[in-house]
C-alpha cells in the first residue's frame, strides 16, 4: 500500500473501497517503522481461517459465533485500565498484546469477519465505536468490541452513547449507519492526536496530525493544531504555512489573536537562524 496515495484517495471518497486492517498497519509504521505488515496481515488470515468453518450462513448466530471467537476464545478485550495508552491506537500493538479502544477492536473484528466471509462494518457512536455484522437487507447485529463483544440493539446504542456522553442519543437508522473507511481512519488518528496532545508529546502529535491534515484536507481547524504543534515542538519552520493557512481561511476566528502570536513566535525564531 501506498500509504500517502490512499489518504488522498481517501479524502477525495471517504467511502472508496479500503482494507482498514492494512491501512491501520500503515499507519502503525510512524511509530513502528520495521513493522513486518504481511506477517500480522497473515495473523489476521489465521484467525479468519479458524472462524470459518464456524459459520453457518445466518445472521444472528454468525454474529454470535464472530463476538465468541474473538472475545471469548481469543481474549481480545477492551483496555479500561489504561484506555490512553498509546498501543490501544497501534494494530500491531492490539494485536500483540490483545487490548484496545473501540476503534482499534472493531477493525480487528471487521478484518477478520470480512476474511472469514462475513460482511462487518464499523458504527461511528458519539463517544463510542462499536461495529455491526449486516445481513440481506438492512438486517443487522450491532455488538461492542470495548465490552466483551456485548450484543446491542439500538436501546442498548442510546443507553450506551447516554452514559458515556451524558447526552440523549437517538439510534436512528441513519445514527447507526455504517461509517466510511475515510471517516474510521479520521478517528482512529483524532484518538491518537488527543494521546500524543495529552502527553505533551507535540512532536508525535504533529505527526499524527500530518496524516490528518492529508486526510481532511478543508479542515482548517486540523492546520492550527498543527502548526501550534509544531510550534511546541520545536519545529517552528513547519510551523509557518499551516498557521497561515489557518488564518487565511478563518476570517475573524475566535482564536486568531493566539493563533498569530503562534506565527509571530515562529517566523522570529526562524529569523533568529537566518
Amino acid at each position: 500500500m501506498d500509504l500517502d496515495a490512499t489518504l488522498d484517495r481517501l479524502a477525495a471518497d471517504p467511502h472508496g473501497p479500503v482494507d482498514l486492517a492494512d491501512l491501520a498497519l500503515h499507519l502503525a509504521r510512524d511509530e513502528y517503522p520495521d513493522l513486518d505488515i504481511p506477517a500480522y496481515l497473515g495473523r489476521l488470515d489465521a484467525l479468519a481461517a479458524h472462524l470459518r468453518p464456524r459459520l453457518t450462513g445466518a445472521l444472528a448466530p454468525d454474529a454470535v459465533e464472530l463476538t465468541h471467537f474473538l472475545f471469548r476464545e481469543q481474549s481480545f478485550a477492551g483496555n479500561e485500565a489504561d484506555y490512553y495508552d498509546p498501543r490501544n491506537s497501534y494494530l500491531n500493538d492490539v494485536l500483540d498484546r490483545k487490548l484496545g479502544i473501540p476503534i482499534t477492536l472493531a477493525v480487528v473484528a471487521v478484518a477478520v469477519g470480512g476474511r472469514a466471509g462475513l460482511t462487518v462494518a464499523g458504527v461511528g457512536l458519539p463517544g463510542h465505536f462499536v461495529a455491526k455484522v449486516v445481513g440481506p437487507g438492512d438486517a443487522a447485529v450491532l455488538f461492542d468490541p470495548f465490552h466483551g463483544g456485548q450484543l446491542l440493539d439500538p436501546g442498548g446504542c442510546e443507553a450506551l452513547v447516554s452514559a458515556v456522553t451524558g447526552q440523549p442519543f437517538a439510534a436512528t437508522p441513519d445514527a447507526l449507519a455504517a461509517t466510511p473507511p475515510g471517516y474510521v481512519a479520521v478517528r482512529m488518528l483524532n484518538n491518537l492526536k488527543a494521546v500524543y496532545l495529552n502527553r505533551k508529546d507535540f512532536a508525535r502529535a504533529a505527526r499524527v496530525m500530518g496524516r490528518l491534515v492529508r486526510l481532511v484536507p478543508g479542515d482548517p481547524e486540523q492546520e492550527r493544531d498543527l502548526g501550534v504543534a509544531l510550534v511546541h515542538a520545536g519545529q517552528p519552520g513547519r510551523a509557518i504555512d499551516h498557521l497561515r493557512a489557518y488564518l487565511d481561511r478563518v476570517r475573524d476566528a475566535a482564536d486568531e489573536l493566539a493563533v498569530r502570536d503562534f506565527l509571530t513566535d515562529a517566523m522570529r525564531d526562524v529569523a533568529r537562524w537566518n
